[in-house]
């Protein structure tokens, strides 16, 4: 059996990158539909900048990694053979579902489809469990606080997004009104250096937390001193600015291929999870089954509520692919165009 179930890792794996394709062509849409519809640049220095965000953000995304592992279920309550079938399930039915969606132009959240892929197939393997196990309850299974908290803030960030777009933007007309030019001369520089400093900042501080190639001891100073470099960060990028301004440079378009690079690299840093944090899940629950020689159906998985280690080559291959996929794949392209036509001003065909 153990041989059968390398080969259903292996599967997973396959699924993986199936998973990282139609996921990326999916996904392309939230950090390139910014640049591409307001055309900051050429098509292919615009692929350029966000694919090297992608592949910065997939060497900084092991934190994510926990929540496939037991962010949706109780892994010390499931064998491991049961582990392996949810997973299966969740990568099957991820890549149908994004691919469908993909096909039909029609953007998608992934980490909506990875969380209830997770939670619908833990709540039937709870329900078998429950029938032929007595005084055990959905609360025993499923990790519903985890759950719960991740559903609510998958929702709760649409809000969140909605306001601070609203004030961002109301905050830049009102300093430079629909007459912007008059006023670029001496404000400009300041709307560059805040608005690089804040994608600088949560690249810097909020991005290297997680890596698995930074030491402790970079990763702690940098927390230490993130006011300090904040504070440097606005005072050089608001001299940069105004000085890039004055050499006749758009500073606009500067600050949208600055925020692409920084939305590719949370993109990947945070997405990553829902196409490779299953496979990975799989595979560390093998290699810990494998360790220690038990049988299938009798070894509980409570290895998975350890942190995850995810190896740097599984990253950068993860980051390679993804970038090769938002370099050539057509569909991803289909679901830009999509996006942009819906913010058009002329008249137009809708699907």
């Amino acid at each position: 059996m153990e041989t059968v179930y390398f080969g259903i890792i292996l599967f997973l794996f396959l699924l993986a990158i199936f998973d990282l394709v139609v996921g990326v062509s999916n996904d392309a849409v939230n950090f390139l539909s910014s640049a591409v519809g307001a055309k900051v640049a050429p098509y292919r220095v615009i692929m350029w900048i966000a694919a090297t965000g992608i592949l910065c953000g997939a060497l900084m995304s092991n934190g994510m990694m926990e929540i496939a592992r037991h962010g949706i279920f109780r892994p010390e309550q499931f064998f491991f053979q049961e582990l392996v079938c949810i997973f299966l399930a969740v990568m099957v039915t991820d890549v149908l579902v994004l691919d469908v969606f993909n096909t039909l132009g029609l953007p998608t959240s992934t980490t909506v489809s990875m969380v209830f892929e997770l939670l619908g197939g833990t709540f039937a393997l709870t329900l078998v469990k429950m029938a032929g196990t007595e005084g055990m309850h959905f609360a025993d299974y499923l990790n519903t606080e985890k759950a719960l908290s991740v559903i609510m803030g998958i929702f709760l960030s649409v809000a969140i997004a909605f306001f601070f777009g609203m004030v961002v933007q109301w905050l830049a007309r009102l300093v430079f009104t629909f007459r912007y030019r008059e006023r670029l001369k001496w404000t400009i520089g300041l709307f560059g250096g805040i608005a690089s400093t804040a994608i600088v900042y949560f690249m810097l501080i909020k991005g290297v937390k997680d890596t698995t190639f930074m030491t402790s001891g970079a990763k702690a100073w940098i927390a230490a001193h993130g006011t300090l470099i904040a504070g440097c960060c606005l005072v050089g990028f608001t001299l940069l600015m105004q000085v890039l301004h004055w050499l006749r440079v758009n500073v606009f378009k500067v600050v949208v291929l600055l925020g692409t690079f920084a939305l590719a690299l949370a993109f990947a840093g945070n997405d990553l999870v829902n196409f490779i944090g299953v496979p990975l899940a799989g595979y560390d629950s093998y290699l810990d089954y494998a360790a220690h020689g038990a049988g299938s159906d009798t070894y509980l998985m409570s290895s998975l509520n350890e942190p995850a280690r995810t190896p740097f080559l599984f990253l950068a291959a993860a980051g390679v692919i993804m970038v090769w996929t938002l370099c050539t794949s057509k569909k991803a392209q289909k679901v830009i165009k999509t996006s942009v036509d819906l913010s058009r001003q002329d008249e137009g065909e809708e699907m």
